[in-house]
């Protein structure tokens, strides 16, 4: 069995850190609008990104240029981590998650650049989404890098009813990837406002009473909402029956129920407020934790049903083995 290297389990933990605080930023630069206020890429005003002047980083700049530099050493971390996995974790699936982060860092990177260059709505919601895939992959990632990724089940008595819900939990993966894509394309479709009012219309209703474009994508992005709630409902309360006391499911579950609870919160807040820029950006990060610990949790329940067959292997051929 791969021995554990905490201080890498450590390093990819704070990659994942880097990220969270990466997609803030870039909730921040599309909430105010500061994609195109440093006009060129890859330099800043025609500097090197690092030696852009420290006196020019005002206003919208400032945003735009953080994410970019922050962007740039999140890339040279996975490099980093890339390395440091080929030498010293020899589990094919662990390089092979290495690499893919590696691709998709520089495939943002491009993408970002690319969105300063030809200045295209599509490719900024495509930028987003990856952001939260990408997100995803590190937590598997940092998971199986972990000391908890091996640790057997809590108990031998775990019921083979723990992984019953695996299909619940992939349906919250995916209904939440269909909201983060409806919310990316309302931000960047500025469609935030388009209807102004919550929990109802400002007709008192809650199906819109006029359409067009903004309403519609706005109003898919409430529906869905509804959706996901009790998707997330379903998910984590059936996990939390059939944990068997496991916390590697029963943390990621609570920590779901809260998260929707506070996004929920977030969201009303973005229309009580006008859209102001911090519980908008906030909103977008939420969202972001929900599906990493939602994705953490999918995968969690395949990963202990394995360790639960390899288990019940264990004893069966124990029993199976001649006494001395």
């Amino acid at each position: 069995m791969q021995s554990v290297n905490v201080w890498l389990s450590r390093y990819a933990k704070l990659i994942v850190a880097t990220t969270f605080c990466l997609i803030f930023l870039g909730g921040m630069v599309t909430t105010l609008d500061a994609g195109l206020s440093v006009p060129d890429w890859p330099t800043s005003f025609g500097y090197n990104m690092f030696t852009f002047p420290i006196s020019r980083w005002k206003g919208l700049v400032f945003w735009e240029h953080t994410h970019r530099l922050v962007a740039s050493v999140l890339g040279m971390l996975i490099i980093g981590l890339t390395v440091w996995v080929f030498k010293t974790d020899r589990r094919s699936c662990v390089r092979k998650l290495s690499i893919a982060a590696l691709g998709l860092v520089i495939l943002q990177g491009l993408m970002g650049g690319f969105r300063v260059t030809e200045i295209s709505t599509t490719l900024a919601i495509i930028h987003g989404v990856t952001a939260q895939a990408f997100f995803c992959l590190l937590i598997v990632l940092a998971a199986t890098l972990s000391p908890a990724w091996n640790k057997p089940l809590e108990g031998s008595s775990t019921p083979a009813r723990v992984f019953g819900w695996r299909r619940w939990g992939w349906a919250l993966v995916i209904s939440l990837f269909i909201q983060l894509t409806l919310g990316a394309m309302m931000r960047h479709w500025h469609a935030g406002l388009a209807i102004p009012t919550f929990p109802l219309t400002p007709q008192g209703t809650f199906f819109p009473v006029a359409h067009d474009k903004m309403v519609d994508i706005h109003f898919s992005h409430r529906f869905w909402a509804i959706i996901v709630t009790v998707i997330a409902a379903v998910t984590c309360v059936k996990a939390l029956r059939s944990s068997g006391g496991e916390e590697r499911i029963q943390l990621p579950a609570v920590a779901i129920l809260f998260l929707i609870l506070v996004q929920i919160l977030l969201g009303a807040s973005v229309i009580w407020l006008g859209r102001a820029p911090i519980p908008t950006s906030l909103h977008v990060v939420n969202g972001a934790l929900i599906l990493g610990f939602s994705f953490y949790l999918a995968v969690q329940s395949l990963r202990l049903g394995t360790l639960r067959e390899e288990a019940t292997c264990h004893c069966a051929d124990h029993e199976e083995s001649p006494t001395a």
